[in-house]
């Protein structure tokens, strides 16, 4: 799909640096078939190939319409079509890069610049959504139901750690910005387990949101700045020997392993960029080496029913570590069907796509509780929130589980 590359854009790297990547698409329509939102909508343009279509109109005219922002903003960024695609295209960079040319393109409505604002404004501070949750969960009661489902109960917290100072092996955890207020056992179970296999968590407070929502938001730099700051945060560590940086929420990972890419350019922090996405490793893939089942102290052989979450199955392409984890811990899986198809969270995606968010939830339920499973366990913190609304079943963070059969 050749590019010819409008002078408007001669001087601008992110236009620059999605040509390669459009023209790598040869539009054989292998993606269609994988993209959740073609297979709900079924319009092109909201395809992947679709997409890249508009995105080419835009790179060679200089300009584009309303209606390729509405079909790119319906686009989930899953990575399905990655997965699926026989010439290896990126199509991630690719909508990265359109989202963000759009957003300099074409204004919004005052109500969605307001309602991305406040997104991009407090959820990646757990400084600031933390406080606005708690005070959420609060009047979680005399809420309505339409606003009510979007707050997530307060969790019981998990007994807490006794440290060990004397473990020799050491590792940063990125804690995440909506996990570490909406899901807290999560990042417990994941120290309480690390502490049981001889590991401690090196603290790094000053670390933050990984820099994935302002970049699918279109916002580029705002995300790469968030990547400096953790960088920063998590260097002195990196300098003493940590030997991994583990990520719990595959969301967060699949923009933390592409820091070395993201940030190429800086000569400040390319180098340093590089090595952080060396160290990045899915809590997953750090378990799977280790010595896991002489540790399980009870196999209760509850039938779990296991989401992979598309930055798992499709960004970091790991779709069977967390199921051969719990079987080892001593659970049944129960079958599941469409695994490689998004649930509808996608981050922002559920609030600023309700519609086509909801129905994507519905069949993914349908999916994951065909064999009435006891529970569903999940990788990504948004996609546990977005499936508990509506799943009629308790929606876990996988290593909750693994501290259970250990513990």
């Amino acid at each position: 799909m050749d590019v010819k590359l409008h002078p408007n854009f001669a001087n601008d790297s992110v236009a620059s640096g999605a040509v390669s990547a459009v023209e790598a698409c040869v539009h054989c329509g292998f993606c269609l078939s994988s993209c959740p939102t073609y297979l709900d909508s079924r319009d092109e343009r909201d395809s992947p190939r679709g997409r890249i279509y508009l995105i080419r109109e835009l790179l060679q005219e200089g300009q584009s319409s309303t209606p390729a922002q509405h079909h790119l903003d319906r686009c989930l960024g899953c990575r399905a079509c990655e997965t699926s695609c026989p010439s290896g295209v990126r199509y991630g960079k690719i909508a990265d890069a359109g989202r963000a040319l759009l957003e300099d393109q074409l204004p919004r409505s005052a109500g969605q610049r307001l309602l991305r604002g406040l997104l991009r404004k407090t959820v990646p501070y757990p400084g600031r959504f933390g406080p606005l949750l708690w005070m959420g969960q609060r009047l979680r009661p005399a809420l309505p139901e339409s606003l009510r489902a979007h707050i997530p109960p307060p969790q019981t917290a998990l007994p807490a750690l006794t440290a060990q100072p004397g473990h020799p092996r050491r590792v940063v955890l990125l804690e995440g910005c909506v996990q570490s207020a909406a899901t807290p056992r999560t990042n417990q179970a994941t120290r309480l387990v690390l502490d049981r296999l001889g590991v401690r968590v090196i603290p790094t407070p000053s670390q933050g949101c990984c820099g994935a929502l302002n970049t699918h938001l279109g916002h580029l730099e705002a995300g790469r700045a968030a990547m400096r700051r953790n960088i920063d945060a998590w260097w002195p560590a990196v300098d003493d020997g940590a030997e991994a940086i583990i990520f719990t929420a595959t969301g967060c990972g699949a923009e933390l392993v592409d820091y070395g890419t993201a940030l190429a350019d800086d000569p400040n922090y390319a180098s340093k960029a590089q090595r952080i996405s060396e160290l990045a490793q899915d809590l997953a893939a750090f378990l799977a080496a280790e010595s896991l089942a002489s540790q399980v102290r009870a196999r209760d052989g509850r039938a779990i029913a296991i989401h992979t979450p598309c930055s798992q199955y499709h960004a970091l392409r790991s779709p069977r570590l967390v199921q051969e984890i719990l079987k080892d811990c001593g659970y049944r899986l129960s079958p599941t069907r469409d695994d490689h198809l998004c649930c509808g969270s996608a981050g922002s995606y559920s609030i600023l796509q309700p519609a086509m968010s909801g129905r994507l939830r519905t069949r993914k339920i349908d999916a994951l509780t065909m064999s009435n499973p006891t529970c569903i366990a999940t990788a990504n913190v948004g996609c546990q929130l977005h499936l508990q609304q509506e799943a009629g079943v308790p929606v876990v963070h996988w290593v909750e589980l693994v501290w259970d059969a250990i513990a």
